[in-house]
This record gives structure tokens, sequence and C-alpha cells, in this order.
């Protein structure tokens, strides 16, 4: 069994910046991918990041794209968000997602139901 857990939310004016964190705990013998959602009040949930865990290859939602940087400590078994240049329309819970899917060593899965384990989620709220 897996575990994530985040931390790092909060309130930010717009401009500002936070990172996110997500640790993984349990089995974490084959982890694939990692990644991160987002789901803003009365929206659906939508990608924002994921990183494919062997190579580091990173794919970026186009919201996102230039703000927000993914990255993951391997040794720490921890992936980070990086937002920067925040904005009203960032506001959203975020969710960090993992896959355990051996898709190989260079895919990101850019799909809810492709991803095995979800984190309980952090708020962040870009407002003045």
């Amino acid at each position: 069994q897996v575990t994530l857990t985040e931390s790092g939310g909060g309130l930010v004016q717009p401009g500002g910046s936070l990172r996110l964190s997500c640790a993984v705990s349990g089995s974490t013998f084959s982890v694939y991918a990692m990644g991160w959602f987002r789901q803003a009040p009365g929206k659906e949930r939508q990608f924002v990041a994921g990183i494919s865990w062997s190579s580091g290859i990173i794919v970026y939602s186009e919201a996102v794209r230039d703000r927000f940087t993914i990255s993951r400590d391997k040794a720490e078994s921890t992936v980070y968000l990086q937002m920067n240049s925040l904005k009203p329309e960032d506001t959203a819970v975020y969710y960090c997602v993992l896959d355990q899917d051996n898709n190989g060593d260079y895919y990101v899965p850019l799909e809810e139901h492709e991803y095995d384990y979800w984190g309980q989620g952090t708020q962040v709220t870009v407002s003045s």
C-alpha cells in the first residue's frame, strides 16, 4: 500500500509563490510516474503537471507552463510543485498522484484513471 502526504498549500497574493510537497510512503518499489492535479470549486479536476520517475520526463498543462515547475527527489521519495506568478484562477485543491503501471520510462500519464494513488489534497488560495 502506498500513502501520499501533501503539504505546502495556503493563502498567497496574486503574483506570489508557493511550493507543494508530496512524500511517498509504503510500497515504493514500483513508481513509474508522479504528478499533480487540481480541482477548483464547481469545476472538473484537471491535470497540472507530471514527471516520469526514472527518466525525469516532464509534462505541463498549458495553463501552468512557464510558471510552475515539477521536480522529484528519488532518494527522499518526494515530488514537488514550485508555483510562481500565481493567479486567482490557480485557486484549487491540489492533489498529488502516483502511477505504478509499467508503461516505460518515458511515459507521463495525463488522465485521472491512469494514476493508482491519490493524496488527500491541499488547498491553494490566490487572493488579495
